[in-house]
């Protein structure tokens, strides 16, 4: 999972849209993205530099925006995953690229990812092809190819929208001892916006050899520029809060998170926007 935003909601992220970060999340998402954006993520988990996390992603939205005509608002701000009227976006998809890397000296896992995004009306569709390596300190390395699927669908407009992911779905193997596989992940959820300034999400994961996690997340915004989150994951028991700042072209997130036998995480994402209404 990427992005404060989605780890302050409790990581339930898979029926958000219009977010960079989609590209990890649900690449379905990418499809509402109306704006090219740059983003960049950092993540330490209980204090150990050995648990870090940084991230890169650059979208790109492909030919001139289409949908409603367009909304209101001056170009950049509307805070994302705010509901504002009319919304527009590309014609032909959003295309994203993702670079991640997890770890320290002795363990880490390096991502590069590629996705797209497609949305037709009230239907958005996507997918991501990344490339995996795993490093281990006098074991050497082994990179893999994994392919994912995911998609959106808005069954109230304005109001309710169902995300699907699969992570994975090619189940790639990372070692023959054992028949050792990367996790296949399966996500389904919900995002339902009772009004303009509350979002409430909601999720189900199942890794296909692990016990399914429920999680859960509400995001307010007391004004259009600020929102305030808090979330709850099952299977971690993790709670998590915090805020998000949009000025303009400008986003920045921040949450932290709580388990009770391991301690505090911190995750910090800065976003950039460019381009207006065409």
């Amino acid at each position: 999972m990427r992005g404060a935003r989605a780890t302050a909601l409790g990581s339930a992220a898979v029926a958000l849209d219009g977010d960079a970060w989609a590209v990890a999340n649900n690449p379905a998402g990418l499809g509402s993205l109306a704006r090219p954006t740059v983003g960049f993520y950092a993540q330490n988990r209980y204090f150990s530099t050995a648990l870090n996390v940084g991230a890169a992603v650059v979208a790109l939205p492909l030919g001139p925006p289409g949908g409603p005509e367009t909304a209101a608002e001056e170009p950049g701000a509307a805070p994302v995953g705010a509901p504002a009227g009319p919304r527009a976006w590309a014609r032909r998809g959003v295309v994203a690229l993702e670079a991640q890397r997890f770890g320290g000296q002795l363990y880490n896992e390096t991502r590069v990812g590629a996705g797209y995004g497609y949305r037709l009306g009230q239907i958005s569709v996507g997918g991501r092809l990344e490339m995996l390596q795993i490093s281990i300190e006098g074991l050497g390395s082994r990179r893999v190819a994994l392919a994912s699927l995911g998609g959106q669908v808005e069954v109230l407009p304005g109001k309710l929208t169902l995300g699907v992911y699969g992570y994975n779905l090619g189940q790639a193997r990372l070692a023959s001892y054992q028949d050792e596989r990367v996790p296949t992940v399966l996500r389904a959820g919900l995002a339902y916006r009772p009004t303009a300034q509350v979002l409430l999400a909601l999720e189900t994961e199942k890794d296909v050899e692990r016990p399914a996690n429920f999680k859960a997340g509400v995001e307010y915004r007391p004004v259009g520029a600020l929102a305030a989150r808090v979330g709850v994951a099952s299977l971690s028991e993790e709670i998590s809060a915090g805020i998000g700042v949009r000025l303009r072209d400008f986003g920045l997130d921040y949450a932290a998170a709580f388990q009770a036998a391991l301690g505090f995480s911190q995750h910090l994402s800065v976003t950039k926007s460019w381009g207006g209404k065409q």
